[in-house]
């Protein structure tokens, strides 16, 4: 591939986000983030959708072929560890992310049939 300035520019910003993600405490706040994304999209999902009794069935089987894809990536049989060098593998930052806002997106859908049964 050619050399253009184009393409050093996207290595260099690359470069500088790999960089900006391997601190710690941003994975971490980025994690939680996801979380509560999760979490506030099990509380919308729900309650727009069963605004107009349609799309509840469509909704429901949305959720669950997500989160099913979302367990297959992370508990899979190959699923992708990147090595620290300390001896504790690290998991991608991507699918950590999509693993809290799956655990957000479930705890808000239990949250909400524990709100409709009271």
């Amino acid at each position: 591939m050619q050399r253009t300035r184009l393409n050093n520019l996207f290595d260099v910003v690359s470069q500088q986000l790999r960089r900006w993600f391997r601190n710690p405490w941003r994975r971490i706040s980025l994690v939680v983030m996801s979380l509560l994304v999760g979490v506030f999209l099990g509380t919308a999902i729900p309650t727009t959708a069963g605004q107009t009794a349609n799309w509840d069935v469509i909704a429901a089987g949305f959720l669950i072929f997500f989160t099913e894809t979302v367990n297959r990536l992370v508990y899979g049989r190959n699923r992708r560890i990147v090595p620290t060098g300390e001896g504790v593998p690290n998991r991608l930052l991507v699918t950590e992310m999509l693993n809290a806002l799956k655990i957000g997106l479930t705890y808000s859908l239990f949250i909400e049939a524990f709100k409709l049964g009271s």
